[in-house]
């Protein structure tokens, strides 16, 4: 499993380098003429928070056996899908009904980082 989240999170850096370079140059005007430039740049920040964090919890895996850890990676790749990709098909098109979808991304994210916390506060360091 820690592969499979190691994994996740280099594509998901990697997307997150391509998206944001291809808001910031070549749909710049296009997100700022519909004024969603804001809403794809927070689709990349949280998409770069939690693949950093997923990275982390990767290499917890490898060392630490948890089911929170296997929890946790979860709701950070279905939040990352979900909160990221919702907004940014959402600034790409203005099909303002995506922004419902949002907050179940930004649950995953929530529930994403307790599971972490309980699996941290079940290792013995």
């Amino acid at each position: 499993m820690a592969k499979l989240v190691l994994i996740f999170a280099s594509i998901s850096g990697a997307l997150a380098v391509g998206l944001g370079a291809f808001g910031a140059h070549a749909l710049k005007a296009k997100l700022e003429s519909s004024g969603n430039l804001d809403t794809y740049n927070t689709a990349v920040q949280y998409q770069f928070y939690h693949t950093i964090v997923l990275l982390f919890i990767g290499f917890l895996m490898t060392k630490y056996s948890s089911q929170w850890l296997t929890t946790s990676s979860y709701a950070m790749m279905l939040g990352i899908i979900i909160f990221s990709g919702s907004l940014y098909v959402l600034a790409i098109t203005n099909i303002k009904w995506l922004g419902a979808i949002t907050p179940i991304g930004g649950l995953g994210f929530i529930c994403g980082w307790a599971f972490l916390a309980v699996a941290i506060s079940q290792i013995k360091f």
